[in-house]
This record gives structure tokens, sequence and C-alpha cells, in this order.
């Protein structure tokens, strides 16, 4: 995602914070209404987005915290076309409880992705935004490598293939990529202890590498009927050769490019600030008529 869209979207969700004064604890609070964060999260119809309410809601009662706190049903007219009114029902919501949706979001859209970036930060910084869409395209893109390898896996152990051959295929499927370099050589380069996976330490551009040269692998495995480590080996290795060949056409050689922060450190990174974002979040204030927010639906940014 490009820092113009990043911007684009920091106006939109912008846009839909409210500012309320909760006098019982005399403080300042945020809080969001459902139907405005539906569209802006990429949303069209109410009833889809009840889903990802629904999925976040249950997220909050099986980490033992209070629903009410973070998500308040509540009812309001809104104007038809015709000039008549009608009574609807909506939400207010914490960061948290919008960061929970965002979490149980369809995650194919790009709003939820940016939503969970969004919503984590208590700052909203155009920069420190895209370092955390960054960081979590990181992460995905490792998933995926590891899915991938799985299936490859498994793929060919059913085609003769045991765990040491499928390490030897991986591994000289590697030599190609990185240009005549080993799996241990690159680990020498980049400082990696052996005992750690390379990919924890590549860059997203190699590990996005490295899993579509596994994809293709994985495909003509099955499309070719291929039997046996050697025809295996000698396709991986095709297929790192094509992908290395496309980047190098690019002036990128992935055995140059430099080592990116421990993935396992990101990990339990995004495990703590998660923790945190729930005791960042003020709760939803102590009154007996909720309404009275909803009437007033305080005052914009």
């Amino acid at each position: 995602m490009d820092k113009l869209r990043i911007t684009q979207l920091m106006s939109l969700f912008d846009e839909t914070v409210h500012h309320i004064y909760d006098n019982e604890n005399s403080q300042e609070l945020e809080i969001w209404f459902a139907r405005e964060l539906m569209p802006v999260l990429g949303y069209a119809r109410w009833e889809n987005f009840q889903v990802a309410i629904g999925r976040a809601v249950e997220s909050c009662k099986s980490q033992g915290i209070n629903v009410d706190d973070h998500f308040r049903e509540v009812t309001k007219m809104v104007e038809l076309g015709s000039g008549s009114k009608r009574e609807v029902s909506d939400y207010i919501l914490t960061r948290y409880a919008c960061y929970l949706i965002a979490q149980n979001g369809d995650p194919k859209k790009e709003e939820i992705a940016f939503a969970q970036s969004y919503f984590a930060l208590q700052t909203r910084k155009a920069e420190l935004i895209e370092e955390r869409l960054n960081l979590f395209s990181r992460l995905e893109t490792r998933e995926k490598l590891r899915a991938a390898e799985k299936q490859l896996s498994q793929n060919i152990y059913e085609r003769g293939v045991d765990d040491k051959g499928f390490g030897r295929i991986r591994s000289k499927g590697d030599t190609v990529l990185f240009g005549g370099h080993t799996t241990d050589d690159m680990k020498k380069r980049l400082g990696v202890k052996t005992n750690r996976p390379l990919a924890d330490f590549l860059p997203t551009l190699t590990i996005a590498a490295k899993n579509l040269a596994t994809e293709m692998t994985n495909y003509n495995v099955d499309a070719k009927d291929l039997y046996g480590e050697m025809p295996i080996t000698n396709e991986h290795i095709q297929n790192n050769k094509s992908v290395r060949d496309m980047l190098g056409k690019r002036g990128i050689k992935p055995e140059e490019l430099p080592p990116s922060e421990d993935i396992k450190k990101l990990e339990r990174r995004v495990a703590s600030e998660e923790k945190k974002i729930e005791q960042h979040s003020h709760e939803l204030p102590k009154i007996k008529s909720i309404q009275k927010i909803v009437d007033k639906k305080g005052s914009k940014k």
C-alpha cells in the first residue's frame, strides 16, 4: 500500500471518530458508530458487517474481557428518502472494539489491513501506520512460505520423498535462487544461527521469491505427476532459476539483499502490542442511558 493510499484512508477513518466527554470519569473518550465505520472498512451491506461484529464480540469474550465495556448496542432514528424516519440498530464502539472488528473482517479488503494498524496505534501518523503495514506484510508472506513448504513436504512424501529428501530439495532450490550460495552460506553472510530457519531473517521480497518458486513446484508436481526425489529436485531447481532470472531482469540479486529483523522478534512484538490495545482503550461510560450519546453523537474531530 503506497503512501498516497495510506493518507487517503487515514482521512476517511479520521472522519468517523467522535469525541465525547464522560462526566462520570471526567475524561474525553473516542468512540465510533458501527454504521459509520462500515463503509470505510469496505462493507456495503449491514448484514455482512454484523457477521464481523459478531466474531469480534466472541473474540472479546474469549479473552475474558467484558463486552459491554467496548461494544454497546443502541438504536437510533434515520431519515429515509421520503422524509420519514425509521429506527435502526447500531453499535457504539471503543478503539479496541474497532480493532477486533478489523481482526475479524474480510482479510482480502485493503481497508481491513489498514484498519488493523490504524486502531492498534495510539498516534495517527502515516509513517507509523506504513511501518506497521510493512511489518505485517512480512509476517504474512513468511506464513505463506511456511504453508507452501508444508504442502510441498506432504505432496512429495506421497511421491516417495522423505523429510531428509525434502531438505535436500529445498537446499538445492536455495542454492540456485541465491546464485550458487547454499543455505548455510547465506546464514553465514547474514549472521543467522545454524539452528534457525534462513527465511526468518530474509526481507519480504526474498521470502516472496522463495514462496513463488515453492508454489510453482507444488503445482507442477501434481500437473506433471512427478515421482521420486530427482525429478522433483530438477523441477524445484528450474522454478528457482526462473524466479532468480525474473528478479535479475529488474537488477535484483537475492544474495545481495540485507537481512531483516528476526521474524520471531516481530511476532513477539505484535503479541505484546495486542495486549496493550485493550489496556489503552477507554471503556464506554457506565451511564444509565447510553442513548444520550446516540442523540448527541459527540463532536467530530
